[in-house]
């Protein structure tokens, strides 16, 4: 149902996660052996990252068309903040690791990450306020 709001943000959150595999979070040097190879830090680096991407994805995805059972829709949109700051936590850790020693930069395009988060929390909000509506609207029956 596209009518509501967070059916966009949640959406976005899709759309956001795909952009992540052509993106980088992070360019720098990677310290292997004595040569430093160039590389870039993004949702196709580690499998970790491939897979909590493709899990948020598909869980947006998935929580669009639960619109019926708005209580399961908001706890899967506070399940999908927590796995995004666990992988943007996975990004930091992985740019400051032994990996990563001195040489690079935060990539401009970081701010798709960082958007996949607030999407998520402005859609949970939308949740809550749809539920409160629904409680209030209850109440005068």
């Amino acid at each position: 149902m596209l009518q509501r709001v967070q059916s966009i943000w949640l959406l976005l959150v899709s759309l956001f996660s795909a952009v992540t595999f052509r993106f980088p979070f992070y360019k720098g040097d990677w310290k292997r052996d004595a040569t430093p190879d160039p590389v870039e830090l993004n949702a196709n680096t580690t499998l970790w990252f491939t897979g909590i991407t493709v899990a948020l994805a598909l869980l947006a995805f998935v929580t669009i068309f639960l619109f019926a059972n708005r209580k399961l829709q908001l706890k899967l949109c506070y399940f999908g903040i927590g796995a995004t700051i666990l992988l943007l936590g996975l990004y930091f850790f992985e740019m400051i690791s032994y990996y990563f020693p001195d040489k690079g930069t935060i990539a401009l395009w970081c701010i798709f990450y960082f958007a996949i988060l607030a999407s998520y929390i402005l859609a949970a909000r939308g949740i809550g306020k749809d539920e409160k509506l629904i409680k209030s609207m209850d109440r005068l029956r």
